[in-house]
């Protein structure tokens, strides 16, 4: 029995969501309550851990329980990637490109064991580790790709955004007219959305002057988690209504 969603337009909007908040959430502990990014990338991969074990132990899907392992992955990757770029000063390309390079490593090595990296086919221990490992360096990569385009590609939050946007919409064009692997466009449209949650998330929380609404990290975070909660609720309503059927 799988312990993940279908995937479907819900999803995307939920990942989305996610993402966006794990963005807003991530600056608010490190920023604006001056937690400090160190500091915060241990406890938010600290409760990364917890969820995912949790995950790992579940025995099927539980809507609220995956989309808060998602949120985890994408608050604790915020604060990694800022560690490794502003604390550590590797900078936005360099940060990138160590986080790009181990997210190849790691989906040759899930190829290399001969699994499928199909998340429907996502039954045993081993893959359900690989696939939250994938997209935490994910989540990752996207904070340091989505800060790049903002800060130093001269196009700001909201050229950014509509950059990764229009990728993303070009994925899904190719998902419905080409024969293109299914599983890679998945792949490659799950990591986009992280840098598009990460530019989306900078227009909701900077300062007019920036070129953002300038909600505020606290604001935003509170609606995007409002959103996520309306989507995870339908969710575990379906599940609830329709439960899977158990394998003959």
């Amino acid at each position: 029995m799988s312990k993940l969603p279908k995937i479907t337009l819900a999803f995307w909007i939920m990942k989305i969501a996610a993402t966006t908040l794990g963005e807003t959430a991530g600056d608010m502990l490190s920023m604006t309550l001056k937690v400090g990014y160190v500091a915060s990338s241990i406890l938010l991969f600290l409760g990364f851990l917890v969820t995912v074990a949790l995950q790992l132990r579940a025995k099927r899907y539980i809507p609220g329980l995956y989309w808060l392992v998602i949120v985890a992955t994408s608050t604790s990757g915020t604060t990694i990637s800022d560690m490794m770029d502003r604390t550590f000063e590797l900078g936005y390309p360099a940060g990138s490109a160590i986080l790009l390079t181990i997210l190849a490593a790691i989906f040759a090595f899930w190829y290399s064991t001969g699994e499928s990296l199909a998340v429907d086919e996502a039954h045993s221990p081993r893959v359900e580790l690989l696939y939250w490992t994938t997209i935490l360096f994910s989540n990752t990569l996207g904070t340091a790709l989505g800060d790049f385009l903002a800060d130093s590609s001269g196009l700001g939050f909201a050229g950014g955004a509509a950059l990764i946007g229009g990728l993303i919409a070009l994925v899904v064009v190719l998902h419905f007219t080409t024969r293109l692997s299914k599983v890679a466009l998945f792949w490659i449209a799950f990591v986009l959305t992280r840098p598009f949650g990460a530019q989306f998330g900078d227009v909701l929380t900077k300062s007019h002057e920036k070129g953002g609404l300038d909600l505020g990290t606290m604001g935003s975070s509170a609606v995007l988690a409002g959103i996520l909660l309306i989507f995870v609720l339908r969710a575990t309503k379906q599940e609830a209504t329709h439960p899977p059927a158990a394998a003959a």
